[in-house]
């Protein structure tokens, strides 16, 4: 028997209710989560998410709304560049899709922001369509269950190739597929602390049958530290920004970051990624177009 049929019954028993899993739930509604997950813990996107398509639930509501809208509603999620695409998106999705999201795979990568995996996510979560949709935690699944190793390494094109050959043919079993190990990697076959003793393939996990062997080989890089980085001064200076409605001066943000040299350059990379526009005679504020 193929792992994914006990997957699939463990998902059914033990999967959690996430809106973007609900029947019912939008393309846009899709798009807009897979955007807001990257990087983003779940507990965190399901508010955001939730008064996101109140305000705006069809891409012609936020493509209608000033950018600066969208990052002041974007608030602490992080990575607020990812607002700025999602507006152009939907920007994107009004003009030459009729306001539809598309469930194409290229049209949907030809979309700002969007990249391999939210195409395929896209494509298979909210239209049905049958491609293997591989993130973080099906990568680990798939290097534990089918290659014995502990931990899936860099990302490789050869996930992709894993997990079509784990899919049903059926497009509405291959969803399921698609879902199920991404949930059992986040909830059982975690990255610390895996709890075997609850996973429903564990009989049938080639690292497990070797003893769960140390990992021997490349490890994916680690994110640098938050507190004290530039991210954290980008993320300090962007609360100002949409804290007002009138251009801050550079004395202001002088207040938010004592080291100047840091502060500057997190400064002129907000600048540079159109999270910010002005400068030090006039102020800065959020994006106006």
């Amino acid at each position: 028997m193929s792992i994914t049929e006990p997957v699939g019954a463990w998902f059914h028993a033990s999967g959690r209710d996430l809106p973007w899993r609900r029947p019912g739930f939008t393309a846009w509604g899709t798009l807009v989560s897979e955007f807001m997950l990257q990087q983003t813990p779940v507990a965190r996107v399901i508010p955001r998410l939730e008064a996101w398509l109140e305000r705006w639930p069809t891409p012609a509501d936020l493509a209608a709304a000033p950018v600066a809208d969208a990052v002041r509603a974007w608030d602490r999620l992080g990575y607020p560049r990812r607002a700025l695409n999602l507006h152009a998106a939907a920007v994107a999705i009004t003009e030459r899709h009729g306001g539809v999201v598309p469930s194409d795979v290229a049209e949907l990568l030809a979309l700002p922001g969007v990249g391999d995996y939210t195409a395929r996510a896209v494509a298979a979560f909210a239209y049905g369509h049958r491609h293997p949709v591989v993130d973080v935690n099906t990568r680990r699944v798939i290097a534990r269950a089918v290659h014995g190793r502990g931990e899936p390494g860099p990302a490789h094109k050869r996930d992709l190739a894993d997990m079509a050959a784990l899919l049903p043919a059926d497009p509405a079993a291959a969803r399921l597929t698609n879902v199920a190990m991404m949930e059992l990697g986040a909830l059982v076959c975690t990255a610390r602390n895996p709890r075997c003793d609850a996973c429903p393939i564990a009989g049938r996990c080639a690292w497990r049958a070797a003893g769960r062997p140390a990992f021997a080989g490349v490890r994916a890089p680690v994110q640098k530290r938050f507190e004290g980085s530039d991210r954290q001064v980008r993320g300090l200076i962007m609360r100002e920004l949409r804290a007002s409605d009138l251009p801050v001066a550079s004395a202001e943000l002088a207040a938010v970051w004592a080291d100047d040299a840091q502060r500057e350059r997190a400064l002129a990379g907000l600048l540079a990624d159109g999270l910010a526009v002005g400068d030090a005679a006039l102020g800065y504020t959020l994006p106006t177009g």
